[in-house]
């Protein structure tokens, strides 16, 4: 049994390394989109480089995420996390000395695996450490702090970008890890590799982002057309086919078919995959508005940001106390519903636009249908399934949101009609960003009305969230249990 103390040095060291870790990869989630339209003037790039600079760290994330949290119970969980701490440092060093679109995208890519090994590992090592009288308030604690670091991520991410330059945004992870590996090996006591058994599920692992990369691909080019995105489009359904096929002949499959028998689960995933994916365009495309068209620098476009998450911060435990009271039904539609209002809200952010009367409103209406929704949709997926696979049903809910995310960031621009330089042509880029806004909120009323038809109260004693702050505004928080036997 875990006995480590809240109170005692080991346990805040614990606390300490698994908040830098996890922040390290919650941070560029979100403060790169702040960075993207210098990134684009210095190494040239066009929009779809841009897009890539994001998707590229998302495929490999939400591809090998399930398979990261299977790794750690088998060889380790702090060996697994320090291994991702250090692959992360190491590719965000290479981001950072990147001469051209090409070389950051590369380094994007290797960004997302080491992310995949270090983020299930944060969470789990907590859980696996402290003694059970004090892991709720330790997850506390590590939630709440993780969701400051989101806070203050388009921040700081803004004031690097307008002082030392895009690259430090980047750069920042190698003292953070310079920190976090001495102290998770010297005071994190190791877990798990004692019980886990049987085969990786690595060809569902490599399926799975192959076929993220290539439907990315696809959509990303498909305004040039041409025969190779139509093979690329054709492969990676065939690559989604072949994925399904191989879960579903395995005996020990990453994403096990058989849990989406529930029809909860599956309709707050279907839920899941409406929202962020309406998440993942919308703070993308924002990040631009407010640089390219308003004329906002870095620091005051990530600055301008931090309602949404400051929000989420305050407010998500008393809206998973409410949720609770009345059921996931009504919170699940109205949320959703809100967050819709504030992306047409933001069809007033245009040249001129003032912060207080224009870009707040919106972000604050935002960030209200996010506390409504995040806390009751985890609260939903755990009470949806056997308490035992808690810990798969989160991950498989974590994964689906951010492989939404990556989508819509690479259909967006093509649904309305960007071109490869509208990001230089505030004009043009403000009237696609204005249809944009139409297609994240038609998919936010897609989800309330999936929520409104399908979503009921879980049932008495199911598992229960102890994630209550959060601050992420790209994907919903892991949960539960680590993730182990049905992953390995």
């Amino acid at each position: 049994m875990p006995d480590v103390r809240m109170a005692s040095p080991q346990g805040r060291w614990i606390l300490l390394t698994t908040v830098l870790g996890s922040s390290m990869a919650l941070l560029d989630s979100t403060v790169v989109n702040v960075a993207l339209p210098r990134i684009g003037r210095d190494l040239d790039a066009n929009l779809s480089a841009l897009q890539w600079t994001v998707n590229a760290y998302m495929v490999t994330l939400a591809g090998l995420i399930l398979l990261g949290g299977a790794l750690g119970d088998r060889f380790g969980r702090r060996k697994v996390f320090v291994v991702g701490v250090v692959w992360f440092a190491v590719a965000s060093l290479l981001c950072g000395i990147a001469p051209n679109a090409g070389a950051l995208i590369a380094a994007r890519a290797l960004q997302g695996v080491g992310g995949a090994l270090l983020t299930p590992g944060s969470l789990a090592l907590i859980q696996a450490s402290f003694h059970p009288d004090d892991r709720g308030r330790a997850v506390g604690l590590w939630s709440g702090f993780g969701g400051v670091g989101a806070a203050v991520g388009p921040f700081v991410g803004g004031w690097l970008v307008d002082g030392p330059g895009w690259r430090w945004v980047f750069l920042l992870n190698v003292p953070l890890a310079l920190v976090c590996v001495p102290v998770a090996l010297r005071h994190v006591p190791e877990s798990g590799g004692e019980g886990a058994r049987g085969r990786f599920d690595v060809l569902g692992a490599v399926l799975g982002a192959v076929a993220l990369a290539l439907l990315t691909y696809a959509l990303i080019e498909a305004a040039a057309g041409g025969w190779v995105v139509a093979v690329t489009a054709v492969a990676g359904v065939a690559a989604a086919v072949a994925f399904v096929v191989v879960e579903r002949r395995r005996p020990d499959p990453m994403m096990p078919p058989d849990i989406f028998s529930s029809r909860q689960f599956t309709a707050v995933n279907l839920v899941t995959l409406c929202v962020y994916a309406a998440l993942g365009g919308f703070f993308f495309l924002a990040a631009l508005q407010l640089q390219v068209v308003v004329g906002y620098s870095a620091l005051a476009a990530g600055t301008a940001l931090l309602p949404t998450t400051v929000l989420m911060l305050l407010l998500s435990a008393r809206s998973g106390e409410l949720a609770d009271r009345i059921g996931p039904r009504l919170p699940l539609t109205v949320g959703p519903l809100l967050c819709s209002v504030g992306m047409l809200l933001m069809l007033r952010v245009g040249p001129g636009a003032s912060y207080w009367a224009d870009v707040l409103p919106a972000l604050v209406v935002l960030g209200l249908g996010l506390v409504m929704l995040v806390a009751p949709l985890t609260a939903t997926v755990l009470g949806s399934v056997d308490v035992a696979r808690a810990g798969l049903a989160s991950g498989i809910n974590n994964a689906a949101a951010r492989a939404a995310g990556l989508v819509a960031v690479a259909a967006l621009p093509l649904l309305a009609g960007m071109g490869e330089e509208a990001y230089r042509e505030p004009a043009a880029f403000d009237a696609a960003f204005g249809r944009a806004m139409g297609w994240c909120a038609g998919a936010l009323v897609a989800g309330a009305l999936i929520a409104l038809v399908t979503v009921r109260r879980p049932p008495p004693g199911c598992k229960r969230p102890e994630c209550l702050r959060y601050g992420s505004v790209v994907s919903p928080p892991l949960e539960g249990e680590p993730v182990r036997k049905r992953l390995v």
